[in-house]
């Protein structure tokens, strides 16, 4: 009975370990990884990046120590001066000697309607354009999109003197 009882203990075991034993299922993971760096790609691909949004200012070059400076003239006839001033106000004047200040500000039927009409009204035109103290960066960006919108090649941005922040200071509209 010894014997024929480890037999059935051996089969026993062997039924058992047959029942927990699972086979290991492999899956190869190649062709899904293939697949998503293919859609990364194409996607990266396929998508349009954003383009930094610069302004482009040419700045003038120092000039050298000694030499001697010569002014382009301009005539007056071709000029308008825009002064930012605080609070989102724009004043502006034609000409350079004698200036009727008026005013205007940043809406389509202000400041873009008047460049429109000086650009199509008068030939080679510049601008001046003349930042106060108390106004602010948005009013000088704003101002040069304006340009670059309606397409006037020729401005400059100088100093405000004296004289104009007096006649903006008495300014009555």
């Amino acid at each position: 009975m010894n014997g024929r009882r480890t037999v059935d203990l051996d089969n026993e075991s062997s039924a058992r370990d047959a029942r927990t034993r699972k086979e290991s299922i492999d899956i190869d993971m190649n062709p899904m990884v293939d697949l998503a760096f293919l859609l990364l790609t194409f996607f990266m691909l396929t998508t349009t990046f954003a383009r930094p949004q610069a302004m482009e200012v040419l700045m003038p070059v120092k000039p050298k120590p000694g030499a001697v400076e010569r002014e382009q003239p301009v005539k007056e006839s071709r000029t308008i001066s825009i002064v930012l001033s605080g609070e989102n106000r724009i004043f502006w004047y034609r000409g350079i000697t004698d200036p009727q200040i008026e005013e205007s500000d940043y809406s389509p039927e202000g400041i873009h309607t008047l460049l429109k009409e000086f650009q199509a009204s008068i030939e080679g035109l510049v601008v001046l354009i003349k930042p106060e103290e108390a106004s602010n960066y948005k009013n000088l960006v704003d101002i040069l999109d304006e340009m670059k919108t309606c397409a006037i090649s020729r401005y400059a941005i100088t100093d405000i003197s004296p004289k104009e922040q007096e006649l903006i200071a008495t300014y009555q509209p």
